[in-house]
């Protein structure tokens, strides 16, 4: 990268930056904002109930955190039996903690 565009780069970030502390500060920047609300799925209204982290849930129900993540981007559904489980969290949180909590640990 020639010195000229490394300097043009750094300007830009430098510029992004203040624009970004500027829209923490209240003022209304001159760049685009976009908002991002995450989907209000199943697995996610379900992780939520738990107050449980994706990585956190994952293990709680025994699946991986890719799975999790896909579930909660809406790109693969849960499976039966994990669909049957994510209702029952959120129909009963404190019962699902309860039953998976006694169940043995891997060795």
């Amino acid at each position: 990268m020639t010195r000229r565009k490394a300097s043009r780069l750094a300007d830009d970030i430098r510029a992004s930056l203040h624009e970004a502390l500027d829209y923490a500060a209240g003022k209304r920047p001159g760049a685009v904002v976009h908002e991002v609300t995450p989907r209000a799925t199943a697995a996610r209204e379900a992780r939520m109930c738990l107050g449980l982290s994706q990585q956190e849930f994952a293990a709680f129900i025994g699946t991986g955190v890719g799975t999790v993540r896909k579930w909660e981007l809406d790109t693969r559904q849960p499976s039966g039996p994990a669909r049957t489980l994510i209702e029952l969290i959120k129909t009963d949180p404190k019962a699902v903690r309860r039953v998976l909590a006694k169940r043995p640990t891997a060795a």
